[in-house]
C-alpha cells in the first residue's frame, strides 16, 4: 500500500474544503497514509469576466488536474460532479462519488422569497439552466451573470446592487453559510444541475490497489442517481452550454429520475420523469433523454447551439 497519497484540487475555497474532507476521511480509516493536497489552477479558475457557456464548458475546471494526474504528480482528483464531464480522457475515470449533500439552489436575497422578489428584481447566477427555469416562472426577472468563488458571488448581492443571488445548497453548507440562505428552492422549481451536491473521485484505473482503497468512499445510492442524471446528460450532449438539468432519487431499489430541457430563455422546454429499478440506472437516463429530445428537445437544443454559434461568430441573432 502506497504511503503517501497526492490529491489533486482546484485552490477555491470550497474545493479545498472538499478536498480536505476526502483526505480526512481517508486517513481515518488509513492512518498509516501520509494524504497531501496539490492545488491545480485550472482554466476555469483563471477566466472569471467570461459566462461559462461562451469558454467551453464542463472540462474548464478538470482539464489540467486530469492533465497532472496522466503524468502522474497527483494520485487522485476530487470534484463537485456538477463540473465533471460525461466523457473522461483514456485511463482515466469516476472511481466513487460520495454521500450527497442537500442538492438544491438556494436564494439569497434581503429578505425576500422568490415569489416576493418585486417586479423586473435582478438575479445573480452564472447556471443558464437556473435562468431557464426562473424566468419560465418570472419572465418579468432581470438575470445577472456572476463568476468567482462563493464567497465572491455573496458580496456581489451588495457590491452590483443585486436584489438576490442562487448558488448551489451544498457549497453553502459545506462552508458554513447556511445562515444566509433565505430560501431553498423546491426542485419542482429549480431542478438542480446533473450530480449538484455530490463529490466525485477520479484516478489512474489501472492503479487497481488505489482503486480498491478509495473504494469506501463511494455511496451507491449517490452513485445510481447521479449516474441516471449523467446518462441522460451523455444521450443529450449537453453541458454548460445548454439549459439541462435531471435529478434522481432512490428509495426501496427505485430509482425517479426527472430530466429538463429549455430554450435559454424559458420560452420553450420539455419535461418528464421516468421511474424504474435503480439498478437499471444507465437505461433509464438514456430512456429518459429519447424521450425528452423527441417531444421537441430536439429541436430546442439546436436552436441554442445555433444562437450560440452565432454569438460566438459575433452575427447578430
Amino acid at each position: 500500500m502506497a504511503k503517501l497519497l497526492k490529491i489533486g484540487t482546484r485552490s477555491s475555497p470550497l474545493a479545498l474544503w472538499q478536498a480536505e474532507w476526502v483526505s480526512a476521511r481517508i486517513r481515518e480509516r488509513y492512518p498509516e497514509i501520509e494524504v497531501t493536497l496539490v492545488k491545480i489552477k485550472t482554466t476555469g479558475d483563471k477566466i472569471l469576466d467570461v459566462p461559462l457557456a461562451q469558454v467551453g464548458g464542463k472540462g474548464l475546471f478538470v482539464k489540467e488536474i486530469e492533465d497532472a494526474m496522466l503524468r502522474g504528480e497527483v494520485d487522485i482528483a476530487v470534484h463537485s460532479m456538477k463540473d465533471v464531464p460525461t466523457v473522461f480522457p483514456p485511463g482515466l475515470g469516476l472511481s466513487c462519488i460520495t454521500k450527497r449533500e442537500d442538492p438544491r439552489d438556494a436564494l439569497i436575497s434581503r429578505g425576500l422569497s422568490f415569489a416576493d422578489l418585486p417586479h423586473g428584481a435582478r438575479i445573480g447566477t452564472s447556471a443558464l439552466r437556473r435562468q431557464a427555469q426562473l424566468l419560465a416562472q418570472r419572465p418579468d426577472l432581470e438575470m445577472v451573470v456572476i463568476r468567482g468563488n462563493v464567497q465572491t458571488r455573496l458580496a456581489k448581492l451588495e457590491d452590483e446592487g443585486l436584489d438576490a443571488v442562487i448558488l448551489a445548497a451544498a457549497g453553502l453548507k459545506r462552508l458554513g453559510f447556511a445562515g444566509r440562505v433565505t430560501e431553498y428552492l423546491p426542485v419542482e422549481l429549480s431542478l438542480p444541475a446533473i450530480g449538484q451536491g455530490a463529490l466525485g473521485i477520479e484516478c489512474r484505473l489501472d492503479d487497481q490497489e488505489l482503486v480498491k482503497l478509495i473504494s469506501f468512499l463511494n455511496d451507491p445510492d449517490t452513485h445510481q442517481a447521479v449516474g441516471a442524471e449523467r446518462a441522460f446528460l451523455l444521450r443529450c450532449e449537453g453541458g454548460c452550454q445548454v439549459p439541462i438539468a435531471a435529478f434522481a432519487e432512490t428509495a426501496g431499489g427505485q430509482l425517479r429520475l426527472t430530466g429538463f430541457i429549455s430554450a435559454v430563455d424559458g420560452s420553450r422546454s420539455v419535461r418528464g420523469t421516468i421511474s424504474g429499478p435503480a439498478e437499471s440506472f444507465l437505461s433509464l437516463g438514456t430512456e429518459l433523454a429519447d424521450r425528452l429530445l423527441s417531444d421537441g428537445g430536439r429541436e430546442i437544443l439546436s436552436e441554442v447551439y445555433q444562437r450560440e454559434l452565432a454569438v460566438d461568430q459575433e452575427i447578430p441573432v
